[in-house]
């Protein structure tokens, strides 16, 4: 069972202390607090976990500063919607709003190469008015003597560029919790000019130390990649183990499953979940095209089969793009082959745009129809 709480209550509202005394005393049930910080108010959610089949929920509305009382299923108790349309999704962040109403596009290196390459690319974001980018400084591989990322050594410079060209936000994969201490050394060391988003793969979906590391820090929203092969479900309950560790600002990425029945793509497409995952949970929702297609080959009208797939996500109301993007391909150290060039970037942000209308379009139109 959910309680949320009135709107900006400090933890030492006399109101919010009196709730969380009695609701203490409750046998058999823990009382777990979770603070979301919006861009007017702050809000307190108090998950009541344990045997709540017995508990009043009148009786529960009634305490002092109690808004409203939800009941709340088993799974994802956190992040799930359970049937409450009241309930807000997303957050913000460095002055920008991540939730099921906005897009956002992540362009930029699968692996940061060199200072040269960064600035170029972050150049070309600024030019298109694009406040956000990818940035990859560790890289987990399949083989052992593939390059893994320059780490820790590259992050001053990628942020000291990200700051120069207006950058707000870098989705940074981790591969380890001493990840998140690097990030913030950098940061700090560099006077903070940027925001980053923290990444975890897919090969990671059930690193469950790594998701409680991630959760356990407030600093950093996290975007969390779909497990190649393992259920949907399966990765919707990584998220929660984020969000049960106190973050719940987490972006949900579908990035193709991993099967044969996908090729010639390098891996099966799922777009068409993005409406599922916003049905279920309240997180944004994240596609890459890149990784799910592999390769640039073209249709015969002449669209990349990437930006068809792009397309196939945004018209399905994807709030978050993440897609490779690189000066020189050829030179690429990680996935040269599926990035899209410079001179491409313009046609692809107009195709998104195009699509997101489209989305738009019909959403409206069957509100109309309701």
């Amino acid at each position: 069972m959910l309680l949320i709480m009135q709107a900006n209550l400090e933890d030492d509202d006399p109101a919010l202390r009196h709730t969380l005394a009695w609701l203490q005393q409750l046998p058999g049930i823990r009382v777990q607090p979770h603070h979301i910080q919006g861009a007017s108010q702050k809000l307190t959610e108090l998950y009541l976990l344990g045997d709540t089949a017995t508990l009043n929920a009148e009786e529960l509305a009634a305490l002092p500063a109690v808004e409203r009382v939800v009941p709340i299923s088993t799974e994802y108790r956190v992040l799930g919607r359970h049937s409450d349309p009241q309930r807000g999704t997303g957050f913000d962040y460095q002055g920008l709003r991540f939730d099921q109403d906005t897009l956002h596009l992540f362009a930029g290196l699968c692996a940061v190469d060199n200072r040269r390459n960064v600035e170029e690319t972050m150049r070309a974001l600024a030019d298109h008015g694009q406040p956000c980018t990818r940035m990859g400084a560790y890289k987990p591989r399949t083989s052992p003597y593939s390059f893994q990322g320059h780490g820790r050594d590259c992050l001053p410079w990628v942020f000291e560029l990200a700051g120069k060209h207006g950058i707000r936000v870098i989705a940074m994969e981790i591969t380890h919790d001493r990840h998140i201490d690097e990030i913030d050394q950098a940061l700090a060391e560099s006077g903070q000019p940027t925001g980053v988003m923290l990444q975890i793969g897919t090969r990671n979906t059930q690193n469950f130390e790594l998701l409680k590391a991630a959760g356990r820090q407030q600093r950093y929203p996290v975007l969390l990649k779909r497990g190649f092969g393992i259920t949907l479900n399966e990765s919707l309950n990584a998220a929660e183990y984020l969000a049960s560790e106190g973050n719940s600002r987490v972006v949900f990425c579908l990035r193709g499953m991993k099967s044969e029945f996908g090729a010639p793509h390098r891996n099966l497409v799922d777009f068409a979940l993005v409406p599922v995952v916003q049905r279920l949970t309240r997180m944004p929702v994240c596609i890459d095209p890149s990784h799910s297609v592999g390769g640039r080959e073209r249709a015969p009208d002449g669209v990349l089969d990437l930006v068809h797939a792009t397309a196939q996500g945004v018209v399905a109301g994807a709030n978050m793009v993440l897609v490779d993007v690189h000066p020189r391909p050829a030179e690429a150290l990680v996935d040269g082959p599926q990035a899209l060039q410079l001179s491409e970037l313009g046609r692809f942000l107009r195709d998104v745009e195009i699509s997101r209308q489209a989305y738009l379009e019909r959403r409206q139109l069957w509100k109309e129809e309701s």
